[in-house]
């Protein structure tokens, strides 16, 4: 797993990783551009799963145009990522059929290769990469679920170098952009403990922040107060904003929150959450409860409560912290 600087001012999957020139989407001829440019690196999906190489620590596998799998790709799978490394990105979408010629031959200029989810993989790719594909993987769900006109049922095709879809009936003409679905994630605390919740699903001992959902005609404070309240019991005084996450597993925007309440409160659990409670600094220390990883904005606002009172070395440092291990 990547360590993260304490300094590192955005989260995981975040942050300037690319150039993405909004701009060069409105030309036309952009894929002439790309084809023409032997700078051009390609990175290749089939549904949600990327291609990658290397063992045992994974690296994505950049494409140029000359590899079988670019040169029969049409038009229409290409999507336009930005400039990533000062070199134009290309994603290429497979199709829903085994890879074409992903097979050993294809493929076997590039060592290792394989498609992999990415979900699992994130953790173990160095960080700019792993933002890169939570880029892609992002687009690739959208498409994946706009291929037809919601409005009148044509088929949709892509126009603005693959961000926008564009219904095919001439009478219709609607258009489709990327969609996210914005989460709101929380460390409630007391002043000396924070509150943490765990899933029945989840392995023993593991806990973490409060998350969910936004609601249409609801504010992001006023879902930070619903969510907590529904899945812990607990009244929320006041919140604040602490920073974000794209979470594209399967299109998320987590935008986290810190915010307190009284030492009177009480949590229990719900139908969300089987346990819910209290954990001092001095607990959690000790390696109870275990916490999300550190490429987790769950981690994140718990460090930045955990550290912001002093009296304890920095989280980070702590050996004896338990954590969520992201992959084995």
């Amino acid at each position: 797993m990547n360590d993260r600087s304490r300094a590192t001012p955005w989260n995981f999957l975040a942050g300037p990783y690319i150039d993405r020139r909004a701009e060069a989407r409105e030309q036309s001829q952009w894929w002439d551009e790309a084809r023409a440019d032997p700078q051009t690196r390609y990175v290749l999906a089939h549904g949600t799963a990327q291609l990658v190489v290397g063992e045992p620590r994974p690296a994505v596998a950049f494409l140029t145009g000359e590899h079988p799998l670019v040169r029969a790709a049409a038009p229409e799978a290409m999507l336009l990522l930005g400039w990533y490394r000062d070199a134009r990105c290309v994603l290429v979408e497979l199709d829903d059929a085994p890879p074409p010629g992903a097979g050993p031959a294809a493929l076997a200029d590039l060592p290792g290769a394989r498609f992999e989810e990415l979900r699992p993989l994130a953790p173990l790719l160095e960080e700019t990469e792993a933002s890169l594909l939570a880029y892609a993987r992002a687009l690739s769900f959208w498409r994946g679920r706009h291929r037809f006109c919601g409005v009148c049922g044509a088929r949709n095709l892509p126009v603005r170098a693959g961000h926008v879809m564009r219904c095919s009936n001439d009478a219709c003409g609607a258009e489709f952009f990327p969609r996210i679905d914005p989460a709101i994630i929380v460390l409630v605390t007391d002043g000396e403990r924070a509150l943490l919740g765990r899933q029945a699903s989840w392995a023993p001992g593991r806990y973490s922040t409060i998350a969910g959902f936004v609601e249409p005609g609801e504010s992001l404070e006023d879902a930070v107060a619903r969510e907590v309240h529904e899945e812990t019991g607990v009244q929320v005084l006041e919140s604040r904003y602490h920073s974000s996450q794209p979470w594209p597993f399967p299109s998320s925007l987590m935008l986290g929150f810190m915010a307190s309440a009284s030492p009177a409160s009480r949590p229990r659990g719900s139908d969300e959450l089987e346990d819910a409670r209290w954990f001092t600094r001095e607990e959690i220390a000790s390696g109870t409860p275990m916490l999300p990883p550190r490429t987790s904005i769950s981690w994140r606002l718990g460090e930045h409560w955990f550290d912001s009172a002093g009296g304890f070395p920095p989280l980070a440092g702590i050996a004896a912290v338990g954590r969520w291990e992201a992959r084995r």
